[in-house]
C-alpha cells in the first residue's frame, strides 16, 4: 500500500477550508454593518404567527430601513434622474466571467501543464481589471449608501492571491529558462517551449541543478490522477530517485505544493463570498438589528451550499480541487491510505460545533438571560459538537479493533468494511433541517420558508441513509466511481437547501411581503433554477478538466512509445 502523507494533508486541509471558506464573511459583514444592537429576543414564542406584514410591528423593535443602492436604481426614483444599473451589471458580468469562467479554467489547465494556462490566467485578469473598472465608475457616480463596506477591499485581495500565485509560476518558469539556457543542451524552440514555458520535462533540469546551491530550486509537481502518476513512472523514471536523496528540502517543497495547491482550490469559493457579500452590500442588508441574524443565515446557508457542490463532485467521481476517485470518496474502492469522506465531514462538523456553541452569545451583555433562541441554537451547536466526535470515533479503524477486542486477529474483514457506512453526518444535517423547519417565525411566511430549507436538508439526510444502504447490501467493487443515484438527489437537496437558507434572511423576506412578493413557489422554483444552473457549471468545469487530463495522459503515452 502506498503512503501519501502529503495528499493526506491536501485531503483534510483542502476540505476543511473549502467547507468552511464563506465563514470570511462573517467579518467582513461585520464591519461593514452601520452598528450592532444588543441582541433582542425575537421569538416571542407564546405570540401568534402573523399573517400579513404589519409595518407598524416591524418598527417597534427594527430601526427603519435605510436606503440602498437597489432601491436607488429601481424603487421610486422618477426615470428623468440618472441610473447607472448597466456599470453595477457589467461589474457583475465581468467578475462573474472572472472567477467562474477563467479562474476555474485555468486551475484545471495548470493541473496538466496545459499551454493555454497563461492565456486563461491573462483574461482573469482582463476581466477583474474591467469589472473594477465598472465598479469604480458606479461607486463615483453615486452617493455612498453602504459605509465600511468590505467587499470592494476583500475582492482586491483575492486578486492580489491570485497574482501572488502567478508570480510564483513565473519564477519557476523563469528558473527553467535560466537552467535551459546554462545547459548544455542544442537549442530547439519546441524543446525550450515544452520544457522551460510549460515544464513538461524536467529530468534534465533536475540533473543540471544537481549541485548543493541549486537543490532547494528543485521542484517535484504530482499529476492529479493514477493514469498521469504511471505514465510519469515511464518516462520520467528518475524524479523519485532524486525525492530520496533531497530528505528534508524535498518534504518542504512537498508542503509548499499543498498549501500552494489548498489556497489555489480556495479562490472560487472566495469567489461565492465574493457573491453574496456583493448582493449584502448593493441591497444594504445586514445592518442594524438584523446583522446577528443575516450573519447566521447567509454564513450557515453558504455552508450548506458549498457542502451541496462538494458532495455533487463526489457523485462524478472527479472534482475541481479534489481527486475524489483517488481517495476513495466517490463511492467507489481505492488502495490509497487516506481518510474516508465521512471523516472529513465528522471533523468539519465536530469544528463547526464547537466553536458555535460559544459564538452564540456574541451580540449579548454580561448578565443577560439566555433567551429562548439561544438555547435552541447552542442546542443544535452542541449536536454538531458530539456527532462530529462520534462520528470521527466511528471511522477510526484503531477504535473498531477495539469494540472487537475477542476477535481472532486473523480473522477476515466482513465485506462492509471496505466501505464507509456512517450515518451521523447525514443525521446532524437532517435533524438540523427538522428543528429548523418547526422554527417560530413572526409572520406565516416566514414559516414557510423556513419548512422549504429545513424540508430540502431532511430530505438530503434520508437519500444519503439511503446510499448507505443499497452500497451496504452491495459494496463497491471497483475502483471506478459508482455513482448511486440517491447520492446525486441528495447533493441536489443539500445544495438547493443551503440557498434557500440564504434567502430566508429576515431583511429578503420582509422585503419579498412589502412587495407583494411573499409566495413560497416563487422562493422555490428561483432555488431550484440557481442550484440546476451551479449543477450545470459544476458538470462543465469538471468534465472540462477530465477531458484535459484524458488527452495529456494519451499525448504522454504516445510520446513514451514513440
Amino acid at each position: 500500500m502506498r503512503k501519501s502523507t502529503p495528499l493526506r494533508c491536501f485531503s483534510l486541509l483542502a476540505c476543511a477550508a473549502l467547507y468552511a471558506l464563506p465563514l470570511v464573511d462573517a467579518s467582513a459583514l461585520a464591519n461593514s454593518s452601520h452598528s450592532l444592537s444588543p441582541r433582542m429576543d425575537e421569538h416571542q414564542h407564546s405570540g401568534v404567527v402573523m399573517e400579513h406584514w404589519n409595518e407598524t410591528e416591524q418598527l417597534k423593535t427594527h430601526a427603519a430601513t435605510p436606503p440602498s443602492y437597489f432601491t436607488l436604481d429601481f424603487d421610486n426614483v422618477p426615470e428623468t434622474e440618472h441610473k447607472h444599473r448597466g456599470l453595477m451589471l457589467m461589474h457583475a458580468m465581468f467578475m462573474g466571467l472572472a472567477f467562474f469562467v477563467s479562474l476555474p479554467v485555468g486551475i484545471a489547465m495548470r493541473s496538466v501543464k496545459h499551454a493555454w494556462h497563461g492565456p486563461v490566467v491573462a483574461s482573469f485578469y482582463g476581466f477583474s481589471m474591467l469589472g473594477a473598472a465598472a465598479s469604480a465608475s458606479y461607486t463615483k457616480s453615486n452617493p455612498q449608501l453602504y459605509e465600511g463596506q468590505a467587499h470592494s477591499s476583500q475582492g482586491y485581495f483575492i486578486i492580489a492571491i491570485v497574482a501572488i500565485l502567478t508570480t510564483i509560476d513565473l519564477l519557476f518558469v523563469f528558473r527553467r529558462i535560466y537552467a535551459f539556457l546554462r545547459s548544455k543542451e542544442k537549442f530547439e524552440m519546441h524543446a525550450f517551449w515544452n520544457i522551460t514555458i510549460l515544464g513538461h520535462d524536467e529530468t534534465w533540469l533536475k540533473s543540471s541543478l544537481s549541485a548543493p546551491e541549486y537543490v532547494g530550486l528543485v521542484s517535484h509537481e504530482d499529476a492529479l490522477d493514477d493514469d498521469a502518476k504511471d505514465v510519469s513512472d515511464i518516462v520520467y523514471p528518475t524524479q523519485y530517485e532524486h525525492q530520496g536523496h533531497f530528505g528534508k528540502a524535498t518534504w518542504i517543497r512537498h508542503v509548499g505544493n499543498v498549501l500552494f495547491a489548498i489556497v489555489e482550490s480556495a479562490l472560487v469559493v472566495a469567489g461565492f463570498s465574493q457573491v453574496v457579500l456583493g448582493v449584502v452590500v448593493y441591497t444594504g442588508g445586514c445592518r442594524g438589528n438584523y446583522t446577528n441574524g443575516c450573519l447566521a443565515h447567509l454564513i450557515k446557508g453558504g455552508i450548506f451550499w458549498c457542502y451541496g457542490l462538494l458532495s455533487f463532485s463526489r457523485y462524478l467521481g472527479l472534482g475541481l480541487f479534489i481527486p475524489f476517485s483517488e481517495l476513495g470518496w466517490a463511492w467507489n474502492r481505492t488502495e490509497r491510505d487516506a481518510p474516508t469522506a465521512e471523516f472529513v465531514e465528522s471533523l468539519v462538523i465536530f469544528v463547526y460545533g464547537i466553536t458555535g456553541v460559544w459564538m452564540e452569545r456574541f451580540g449579548a451583555h454580561t448578565g443577560d438571560r439566555f433567551t429562548t433562541k439561544q438555547i435552541e441554537h447552542i442546542g443544535i451547536a452542541a449536536m454538531f459538537w458530539f456527532a462530529g466526535l462520534v462520528g470521527m470515533a466511528i471511522e477510526s479503524k484503531r477504535i473498531r479493533r477495539w469494540m472487537a477486542p475477542t476477535a481472532p486477529t486473523d480473522s477476515e474483514e466482513p465485506h462492509s468494511y471496505k466501505a464507509s457506512f456512517n450515518p451521523f453526518p447525514a443525521l446532524v444535517i437532517g435533524v438540523t433541517g427538522i428543528a429548523m423547519a418547526a422554527h417560530f417565525q413572526p409572520f406565516r411566511f416566514q414559516v414557510q420558508i423556513h419548512m422549504l430549507w429545513g424540508n430540502m436538508l431532511a430530505a438530503f439526510a434520508v437519500l444519503r441513509c439511503l446510499t448507505y444502504f443499497f452500497l451496504w447490501l452491495n459494496p463497491p467493487r471497483s475502483h471506478l466511481p459508482s455513482r448511486p443515484p440517491t447520492e446525486a438527489l441528495a447533493s441536489f437537496f443539500l445544495c438547493a437547501g443551503g440557498f434557500a437558507f440564504m434567502l430566508s434572511t429576515e431583511e429578503v423576506t420582509i422585503a419579498a411581503m412589502r412587495r407583494g412578493r411573499d409566495d413560497v413557489m416563487m422562493f422555490a422554483t428561483v432555488t431550484v433554477a440557481v442550484t440546476c444552473m451551479a449543477f450545470c457549471w459544476l458538470v462543465g468545469v469538471v468534465g472540462f478538466k477530465g477531458y484535459l487530463q484524458t488527452r495529456v495522459g494519451s499525448a504522454r503515452v504516445i510520446n513514451a512509445s514513440v
